[in-house]
């Protein structure tokens, strides 16, 4: 059993970011809604995050934090810092100002927790309860000038094992010693250890496939893209031929792709079937324009081309997916799952459709963790420096009906774009980049003729991992040169324009 950290999830928007802080120190920790019972197996030390919640709410989220002291040394963020001050008979209570932003501590203690931070460190907070009175016997362990508890520690009798809590936010960047903080609870004071690198991860990755898999075959979709891309090749370095790959060309990928990534993957030893659907699924899109009906047909067909390709296989008792440690997460919210904004195209139908037993040897692993191990097994960066691409393909970046036509305009002006950003250096500075063909037709003219064609939009994003963005800010001659360049060479578009709204309000693709 490996040596983790426990993360309790109170619903907190900030609470993946605890877990990649932690394991940037390269230590392995796990996050569970508070709600679920604790396994104790590996735990060294428990972190309670905050929450949107006011621990005053009577339907407000809690845990026995006593209890779980009683085990192992607990951090208390926020949220969790007000509720073990309530609990313990301390008070809390609505901020004659609400707190948000920077702020600097101010009378730190001498303790294990501030180890090598210094007096007035800047951190972040964002609450609009307080604690307004410690329990008896509890330690003050800082201030700020705007709060009187911004840090605090409980007493000997409170439990075995020490107990801090924390009223600002060690994970987000603006808190200057954030790091170094979760260091001193996590390495000093739970002894954990410092484990969670590359090499150790693909081989533990590998030992658990061959054990689980021993001589069944797997089938495996491919996209592509990063996560089944280094998901397929730790698989085929524990089963070898027994791994059996489908690539499906849904005439909806980026000009070239299916060319490339197939001879990307002959490289990397996968055995891959690639199969040509592109004329299957612009049929099924034909007069479609709902974005949702369309992720839907495509995600549909998809399962059933690669349920037809799998049963020709014999011996397959296993599925290979790339599904990776935020997936995970949002399925087992403290809220339960959120409201659908979009459907995703995944291979979510195809256990129950076919029985088969999923294998998933990233489910434990952030994007950034996963590009880290691609690179360590030695992955060609057109894999791991690829930008995120969308399931459904331009499916979803043709706005309304989509057609073979529409298809190949598309694909030509961001095949333009992307060589742009590539040319200019800018590709690895955006997180996501695309164009999008708009159900928009405007006057234009080229040399002596008018002209009725598209408008093109252009988006480009920066981001740590998708769930917020902003739009990235190109330089204007760049964009000035795509323009030109897409309106030149591409006959069907005559007006381009570039995306500047963040996520949120919107969302990185348009549909």
């Amino acid at each position: 059993m490996r040596n983790k950290i426990l993360i309790l999830d109170f619903g907190s928007q900030f609470t993946q970011l605890i877990a990649r802080r932690v394991r940037e120190l390269n230590v392995y920790c796990e996050i569970q809604p508070c709600t679920k019972a604790i396994q104790w197996d590996g735990v060294q030390g428990v972190i309670l995050s905050g929450s949107p919640f006011s621990v005053n709410d009577p339907s407000a989220p809690s845990v026995d934090i006593a209890a779980i002291a009683g085990q192992k040394p607990v951090l208390a963020i926020c949220y969790g810092a007000q509720l073990l001050a309530k609990t313990s008979g301390g008070e809390v209570g609505s901020s004659t100002h609400r707190e948000y932003g920077r702020a600097h501590l101010q009378d730190m203690a001498h303790d294990p927790l501030f180890a090598t931070i210094p007096q007035g460190s800047q951190v972040w907070m964002s609450h609009a309860d307080t604690v307004k009175r410690l329990p008896d016997g509890f330690h003050l362990l800082a201030r700020t000038d705007s709060i009187p508890v911004a840090a605090f520690k409980v007493n000997d009798s409170y439990a075995t094992n020490p107990v801090y809590a924390i009223q600002f936010h060690p994970e987000v960047t603006h808190s200057v010693d954030g790091t170094q903080l979760l260091k001193n609870f996590v390495v000093d004071i739970c002894k954990t250890p410092q484990d969670w690198m590359p090499e150790a991860i693909i081989q533990d990755a590998i030992d658990t496939i061959k054990s689980t898999v021993g001589e069944g075959k797997v089938v495996m979709a491919l996209s592509g893209g990063v996560d089944s891309t280094v998901a397929a090749t730790l698989i085929n370095r524990a089963v070898g031929d027994k791994l059996h790959c489908i690539f499906v060309d849904n005439g909806l990928l980026r000009k070239g792709e299916y060319e490339q990534v197939l001879e990307g993957y002959k490289h990397l030893g996968l055995n891959t079937t690639g199969i040509d659907a592109r004329q299957r699924f612009y049929t099924e899109l034909h007069g479609v324009s709902d974005p949702e009906t369309k992720r839907k047909i495509i995600g549909r067909l998809f399962i059933e081309i690669f349920d037809e390709e799998a049963k020709k296989m014999t011996g397959v008792r296993y599925l290979g997916q790339g599904t990776i440690y935020p997936d995970v997460i949002e399925s087992m919210s403290v809220h339960g799952p959120s409201a659908t904004i979009k459907s995703h195209h995944n291979v979510g139908g195809l256990p129950a459709k076919m029985n088969l037993t999923l294998v998933e040897p990233l489910r434990s692993m952030f994007k950034d963790e996963v590009r880290k191990i691609g690179r360590a097994l030695g992955i060609d960066d057109i894999f791991i420096g690829r930008h995120p691409f969308p399931g459904p393909g331009l499916g979803i970046r043709i706005l309304g009906a989509v057609s073979e036509e529409k298809v190949k305009m598309l694909q030509e002006a961001d095949a333009i774009y992307i060589q742009h950003l590539r040319d200019s250096g800018m590709y690895k500075e955006v997180w996501q980049a695309g164009a999008i063909l708009l159900p928009v037709q405007s006057v234009g003219v080229m040399g002596d003729e008018r002209t009725y064609e598209y408008t093109c939009a252009l988006r480009a994003v920066t981001s740590v991992d998708g769930m917020t963005a902003d739009w990235a800010h190109l330089p204007y001659e760049l964009l000035g040169r795509i323009s030109n360049d897409i309106i030149n060479r591409v006959r069907g578009i005559n007006r381009v324009v570039y995306d500047i709204s963040s996520k949120p309000p919107a969302t990185i693709e348009w549909e």
